[in-house]
């Protein structure tokens, strides 16, 4: 009789992280062997203390069209996702060059403009991307560094090939979870993660602490460092909330801070206190009142001109937006060229625009095999699945996409690969996708070993979002 653990199958023509068509991976052959030990009815029994612990540490994440109640327990597969350090050393590579082609973009766009002048993105496409923003055009970020946090979206093809799928340059959330989800794994699995040399990710906040202390404007010595929220209803404040605090640094929200003198003050039982970087957790056209939206009161009414004066950093550097657009994705390999005069080591997902007549043919033609996505939704909002759309939803789609072809691009539908997850006292298939987290400094760009792999827990689905009911897994990097 085979053991529950060995009767796993995936999916056909999709690359399965723990098993190929000759058999179980090296890197999980460890696993196998450790899930052996196990009944269902005891494995079952490690699931519920890590939900427990979850439910303990508080560990939540805000859906805003849930009528139940704004907060959930964040879905946690205690099985882990393994990668080889061969692959995770392309992976931080191809991160790394991406990250200082796409930076050295956002310095180019809000200065000289030279990707414009000579040809190699086109002036329109800039220029009505919603999140260009003019405000900071000539201003001058410390060590010339706009990307300081970045989660670049990776997903396997059918290939074996990881793909960059999105960038997520403004705000990007999920590394709380990534490392609650270590955490966690400690508990239920300490001898195995020992025996296995998982490398580690809990320097994150250290790292991320000393770039925003050297983000600081010239001349401060001693940084006031804060970490601006929207507030406890915003669905990642549990993520704010703990890393200000494994930082040591102020949770405050738009009315703890007031400009005066052009700079920007903290109010203290004992009086101002002159904050000189804001890690903001807020959008940009919620960040000053005077300048974006009017009625915003998650900002700081002046905000803007002490930034411009250089008298406050704020990180990420405002502006990021227009890297982060859809349309904007298809030239990174043509910013990777023409800044670093390198090849792409990661390679984009085949992506087409609809403001091209011949793409946006192409698409109605083959809107079946294609996913349709707005270039400036994210958290799976936006997105139409051409396999899976009934003929209504097929013809609003392809209306908007004519009305208003800037605002959608389209891509194939892309496998994504599949892991092992533990569902329902058994061991099941489901698609991932993986978002490492990297910190740039003046010193350069650091990638903890490992990131948040996200899972379809819906059987079937290719969305991970957990907007749209994914989950997480943790993900362990190690050697072989």
């Amino acid at each position: 009789m085979k053991h529950w653990s060995e009767d796993y199958s995936f999916p056909a023509q999709v690359f399965d992280e723990m098993q190929s068509p000759e058999g179980v991976r090296i890197q999980y052959s460890a696993l196998q062997d450790y899930l052996k030990r196990f009944s269902t009815e005891s494995f079952a029994e490690k699931e519920k203390i890590a939900n427990e612990l979850f439910l303990n540490r508080g560990i939540t994440f805000t859906v805003y069209k849930e009528k139940e109640g704004i907060e959930r327990i964040f879905p946690f597969d205690i099985i882990p996702r393994i990668i080889t350090s061969h692959e995770w050393e392309t992976i931080e590579k191809g991160i790394k060059q991406r990250l200082k082609a796409l930076n050295l973009f956002l310095k180019d766009i809000y200065g000289a403009q030279n990707i414009i002048r000579e040809d190699i993105i086109p002036a329109r496409l800039i220029a009505t991307c919603p999140y260009f923003n003019r405000e900071v055009y000539g201003i001058t970020v410390p060590n010339d560094i706009y990307t300081h946090i970045s989660g670049v979206d990776l997903i396997r093809d059918s290939d074996g090939k990881f793909y960059v799928l999105e960038d997520n340059l403004r705000t990007p959330s999920g590394v709380s979870y990534m490392l609650e989800n270590r955490e966690i794994t400690k508990r239920i699995f300490p001898d195995f993660m020992t025996k296995n040399n998982v490398r580690n990710i809990s320097d994150y906040p250290n790292l991320l602490h000393k770039v925003l202390i050297s983000s600081a404007p010239k001349g401060k010595s001693n940084p006031k460092v804060v970490l601006l929220t929207p507030g406890i209803y915003n669905s990642a404040y549990f993520e704010h909330a703990f890393l200000a605090k494994y930082m040591g640094i102020e949770l405050v929200e738009g009315r703890d801070l007031v400009v005066d003198q052009q700079k920007v003050f903290m109010k203290t039982t004992r009086g101002l206190e002159q904050v000189d970087v804001i890690y903001r957790r807020v959008d940009d056209e919620f960040l000053d009142p005077l300048v974006f939206r009017s009625d915003s009161a998650l900002g700081v009414a002046g905000l803007m001109s002490v930034y411009r004066k250089g008298n406050v950093s704020i990180i990420n550097a405002v502006g990021n937006g227009v890297a982060d657009d859809k349309a904007v994705y298809v030239y990174v390999p043509d910013m990777i060229k023409y800044y670093l005069n390198e090849t792409p080591i990661l390679n984009n997902i085949p992506t087409y625009r609809m403001e091209n007549p011949d793409e946006l043919d192409y698409t109605i033609k083959n809107f079946r095999k294609l996913v349709i996505k707005k270039t400036n939704e994210s958290g799976g909002y936006g997105l139409v699945m051409g396999e899976k759309a009934d003929d209504k939803t097929m013809a609003e789609t392809i209306q908007c996409m004519k009305e208003d072809p800037r605002s959608y691009i389209s891509q194939p539908i892309i496998s994504l690969s599949s892991a092992p997850c533990f569902i329902d006292g058994d061991l099941k298939a489901r698609h991932v996708d993986l978002r490492p987290f990297a910190l740039y400094g003046p010193g350069g760009i650091d990638i903890v070993p490992g990131g948040l792999t996200r899972v379809a827990l819906v059987e079937g689905s290719k969305i991970v979002n957990s907007s749209q009911g994914g989950g997480s897994k943790d993900t362990w990097v190690i050697n072989g």
